[in-house]
């Protein structure tokens, strides 16, 4: 076993007891593997971990960034869809990033710890550096070894639009989950239940739209029922934030499920942020609510 395969089973293990698969600080300094210590990030203020012993890196961090209008990580994709992880300074011979670049010459897999509140990160493994630009200071990053010194500016538009789903599957969501999560204090905006495992951040304008970038303004946390009945607009949600239920529905005699979680709802209104810059942005409730009218 390697140092690698090992790491990536100590975190397997750390996983399996997360309820939201993050870890927090403490948990993602160091580990212990035949007999040594091996630093798995650096201290703060440094993105690339390179333990001594190794000559390549083991693992990139993006630190936590406080809550804000715009896309905290919108600057670490690229055109073709792919991350990008920029250089420490901007020598390109610095120890660290020779050491991540040692990654793509012999395909070592990397961790990749994002951070999703501070102190707390989601670690993506494995996730390889598949290409280099050293006029803009960063490094390529993908899931695939397999891709590795491909040529991503000659991607066709499907290509493009599979790598830009999985990066935002893999990256933006994580961090979109746990900023709406926290903006409403873990709990349904619509019922508030508070059991994180039954929550979600539900985009009010989809991420494959216009306008449906994942920030704070364009999430709701729902629960898992509500989330369902709001994506497929059973549910709705006026711009001054009151619930409406789909008509049909509200005539429709079935358990209590139905009565007390989506037609006694009708007529609410969501509980709110404290901050206001986190509340849901109006005009895009305005152009969901229409969705939802037309979809009858």
């Amino acid at each position: 076993m390697t140092v690698r395969t090992a790491l990536f089973a100590y975190l397997d293990e750390l996983l399996s007891g997360s309820e939201d698969e993050t870890l927090g600080w403490q948990q993602t300094g160091s580990f212990e593997f035949n007999g040594e210590t091996f630093t798995i990030r650096q201290t703060r203020g440094r993105g690339i971990s390179k333990p001594s012993g190794l000559d390549a890196a083991i693992s990139i961090t993006t630190a936590f960034t406080p809550f804000g209008l715009e896309p905290p990580y919108e600057d670490l994709v690229g055109e073709d869809g792919y991350p990008r992880y920029k250089y420490e300074k901007t020598d390109p011979n610095i120890y660290t990033n020779r050491a991540l670049r040692l990654c793509m010459e012999y395909g070592l897999p990397l961790v990749y710890f994002l951070g999703v509140r501070r102190g707390v990160y989601k670690p993506i493994y494995p996730i390889f550096v598949i290409g280099e630009s050293p006029q803009r200071h960063e490094f390529t990053l993908s899931i695939f070894r397999s891709e590795i010194g491909r040529d991503t500016s000659t991607l066709s538009g499907p290509e493009k639009r599979y790598v830009m789903l999985e990066t935002r599957r893999r990256l933006h969501q994580p961090i979109f989950r746990e900023q709406v999560l926290n903006a409403y204090a873990t709990a349904c905006a619509v019922c508030h239940i508070r059991h994180a495992q039954l929550l979600d951040a539900a985009h009010i304008i989809s991420d494959s739209k216009p306008n449906g970038d994942p920030v704070v303004p364009n999430g709701i946390a729902l629960c898992k029922i509500h989330h369902a009945a709001y994506d497929r607009n059973l549910m709705g949600i006026r711009p001054d934030y009151q619930v409406a239920i789909n008509s049909e529905l509200l005539n429709e005699v079935d358990g209590p499920m139905l009565k007390h979680g989506l037609q006694e709802m009708h007529g609410s209104h969501i509980r709110l942020p404290r901050r206001a810059a986190a509340r849901p942005d109006q005009d895009r409730l305005e152009v969901r609510f229409t969705e939802f009218l037309n979809a009858g």
